[in-house]
């Protein structure tokens, strides 16, 4: 794998070994990012980060920093390496489940700009509902939120569906903020 554009073009990245992981092919990468257009300044959140490809992508393009995700100690230790290799400063890589992540960021109030979910496909099923009750709390006013699937999976979150394509096998969509979502309030025992 490789970053496809901004400062660390060209550069190869590292996938953690075996076949629990699923990185998101530089094609299918380069026409995500190619949809969500000037992303300068922008604050992302990498979920079930694997290599970490989508969030370094991004700040090889100008985000402004990353959070980069996954519970899996082998995938941990390849973003950090990635990390490294490419010299960047503005990411924060972090071992967790991606619904303690969730439950954090919307106690603190966190906001994100952009927010890649790209679980394992067999996942979706199970983390929809989740996914449905935490994210709306921590997208910003104009984020968005980028889910990758196989392409017979049907996604749906309580957002605004922007975009929605189909790369061989993987399906892309792109959901907005819905008008309102950045001024929700969470209370502590919902957490």
């Amino acid at each position: 794998m490789r970053i496809i554009a901004g400062t660390r073009k060209g550069a190869i990245i590292a996938a953690p070994k075996g076949s629990r992981t699923r990185p998101t092919a530089d094609k299918v990468r380069g026409a995500i990012f190619n949809m969500l257009g000037d992303i300068t300044g922008l604050i992302a959140l990498d979920l079930f980060a694997g290599s970490g490809a989508l969030g370094l992508e991004a700040l090889s393009r100008g985000a402004a920093r990353a959070l980069l995700v996954d519970n899996r100690a082998e995938a941990l230790a390849t973003i950090r390496r990635n990390i490294t290799k490419l010299k960047i400063e503005n990411a924060r890589a972090v071992r967790r489940d991606y619904l303690a992540i969730l439950k954090q960021a919307a106690k603190k109030g966190e906001r994100y700009d952009l927010i890649f979910v790209d679980p394992p496909y067999r996942m979706h099923r199970v983390i929809e509902l989740e996914l449905s009750r935490w994210l709306p709390r921590m997208i910003a006013a104009r984020g968005r939120v980028i889910v990758e699937s196989d392409c017979r999976e049907e996604v749906s979150l309580p957002l605004e569906l922007v975009t929605d394509k189909i790369y061989g096998d993987t399906r892309v969509r792109i959901f907005a903020a819905a008008d309102g979502a950045d001024d929700e309030t969470v209370e502590d025992e919902a957490i």
